[in-house]
């Protein structure tokens, strides 16, 4: 074999071992997808035209809407909320706390796969004792890559904080 195929094929099989390594440091097993202040924008939201007057408005809907509206989303809310993100390919993990410590997702790992009780758990970022943090009260969302083992077709069950946080089929 001539020496500049072999170096050819040598560069070839050393590109494609890097590039693996690279595409599978981007998205460890597990960790958090990404995070940010506020929580998630729903995906499906309308626009409203906010200067529309009231009899123009389209406002309430049904009872049960109401009562679904009762906490509004948009709160601080003492509970961890979870729903489904990105048509199920990622889990939306929203929690209240200071803004200077936030909460913040560090890993998911499946407990249960599909079909023997579809159950994650959640682990938060831990701070320091001696951490300065205010006491204003904020939503951070975290975002995680659906597991594999895990399926949108039964509720997922997410335990955090000491809680359980069912998400219904999508």
């Amino acid at each position: 074999m001539a020496p500049s195929a072999h170096l050819r094929r040598s560069g070839l099989i050393a590109v494609a071992l890097s590039s693996l390594f690279l595409l599978s440091a981007c998205t460890p097993p597990g960790g958090a997808a990404e995070d940010f202040p506020g929580r998630p924008v729903p995906e499906e939201a309308t626009a409203v035209d906010v200067e529309a007057g009231p009899d123009e408005a389209s406002v309430g809907g049904s009872e049960e809407e109401e009562a679904e509206e009762a906490v509004d989303p948009m709160e601080p809310n003492d509970e961890p909320i979870v729903v489904w993100w990105a048509d199920g390919g990622q889990l939306a993990l929203t929690i209240s706390g200071s803004s200077t410590c936030p909460v913040v997702g560090n890993e998911i790992r499946v407990l249960e796969p599909a079909g023997e009780g579809n159950r994650v758990a959640i682990s938060l970022v831990e701070y320091p004792e001696n951490q300065v943090c205010t006491m204003d009260f904020v939503p951070h969302t975290t975002l995680f890559w659906t597991p594999y083992d895990v399926t949108t077709t039964e509720p997922l069950f997410v335990e955090v904080m000491d809680t359980e946080v069912e998400v219904p089929v999508k």
